[in-house]
């Protein structure tokens, strides 16, 4: 059982919008942080969006205003909503789960992540 499987990359032109989905089984999805990190060919990865369990957001500049994220914990699923989009938005799109004090590990590991999802911004 893989814990977060991602969906929704793909190509997409600039001005172009796509959604992005992170479905985690096997552990306690509504406590953890979950967040969308991005790496684009010969560059590090980089943080895109976040949300705490208490719906608290964290974008990087370069997204603001531009990106989504949002959680549904019924459905233990993460979305990233990415609208007017850019070429540099190019990258492998990466979902994470990090485990937040206080909790231990009955509730799962303390760090998951996705297999990553390409995203292209080509005309």
């Amino acid at each position: 059982q893989v814990p977060l499987v991602e969906s929704g990359g793909g190509l997409v032109q600039p001005g172009g919008s796509l959604r992005l989905s992170c479905t985690a089984s096997g552990f306690i999805f509504k406590i953890y942080t979950v967040g969308w990190y991005r790496q684009a060919p010969g560059k590090q990865r980089e943080l895109v969006a976040s949300m705490t369990a208490d719906v608290n957001t964290r974008y990087a500049e370069s997204v603001k205003g531009r990106f989504t994220i949002s959680r549904d914990n019924a459905e233990n699923t993460v979305y990233l909503d990415m609208n007017n989009m850019k070429p540099e938005d190019t990258a492998v799109y990466y979902c994470n789960a990090e485990r937040p004090q206080p909790y231990n590990d009955y509730f799962g590991q303390r760090n998951y992540w996705g297999q990553g999802t390409q995203v292209t911004v080509s005309s």
